[in-house]
């Protein structure tokens, strides 16, 4: 990874996942560069300021972004370019990836809620939109160093030459361990699908396969048995009726996690 983008809101969450995505600089030499959507006040849409005003508080936010940055490159030895932002997050973030040639995103993971789970958070929903893989960092995740990597992956869907590079890139930056992890309820299938992933024999990895119908509990077992410092996991895109009853095992497993939950787009 050459440019990490943080998409950061300043909440404790997005805090932490710029501190880890510091980290991850560090250690793999990747520059850093600070995505921020600046919402203007409510109040002084409503009050109607003149333009001149508006523009002054934009300024001042923007500075004190700024200010934060530069506090945070001092205290961690480390440049920060910032990419202030107006407008439609998700339009924004796009040109933002698109300009600075973003390989990932970081973004901060919310504390596990019933609201998360039924409706999602922006990090979930970026998970669905955005194509460069995204590390979402949970609250407490705290980085130390990246030595086990978790794939749980989903033979049955495929997994494209692309996902496996991003593996395999994923790996060696951090000349890390993985394991792929295949859990499915046949038996058959998951020794056929087994040649899928003979493109990842360029680095070192474990396979192992279980046979059960509860994926997420088997996953979940596999990360207290394992323990992993990433999970690595592929989101699939359902068509409309079916994502009214299908529930995506990435956007469950993002949801409350410990450790960092990093998707890589199909």
């Amino acid at each position: 990874m050459k440019t990490i983008l943080i998409a950061s809101d300043f909440s404790e969450e997005a805090k932490n996942a710029t501190n880890y995505a510091i980290g991850i600089a560090k250690t793999t030499g990747a520059k850093l560069v600070l995505f921020h959507l600046h919402i203007v006040s409510v109040h002084a849409v409503q009050a109607r300021l003149p333009y001149k005003d508006i523009l002054k508080s934009i300024d001042y936010a923007k500075t004190k972004v700024e200010n934060r940055l530069n506090t945070l490159s001092k205290n961690y030895h480390i440049d920060i370019k910032l990419d202030f932002a107006m407008g439609d997050f998700f339009k924004q973030l796009k040109r933002s990836i698109a300009e600075h040639r973003a390989d990932m995103m970081i973004m901060g993971m919310p504390i596990k809620s019933l609201e998360n789970d039924l409706l999602g958070s922006t990090t979930t929903e970026a998970i669905n939109k955005v194509q460069i893989p995204i590390l979402a960092i949970p609250v407490k995740a705290e980085f130390k160093n990246v030595e086990k990597i978790l794939f749980a992956c989903d033979l049955e869907k495929g997994i494209t030459s692309h996902i496996l590079n991003e593996i395999k890139k994923t790996t060696k930056k951090f000349n890390a361990e993985l394991r792929v992890f295949h859990v499915n309820d046949k038996i058959d299938e998951m020794k056929q699908n087994r040649d899928t992933l003979k493109p990842l024999e360029e680095v070192s990895y474990f396979y192992k396969s279980v046979q059960s119908e509860a994926v997420i509990d088997e996953i979940k077992n596999e990360m207290i048995t394992y323990k992993p410092d990433i999970l690595i996991m592929v989101p699939y895109e359902y068509g409309f009726w079916s994502s009214l009853i299908h529930k995506s095992k990435t956007r469950m497993m993002s949801s409350g996690l410990d450790i960092p939950l990093l998707s890589i787009h199909a």
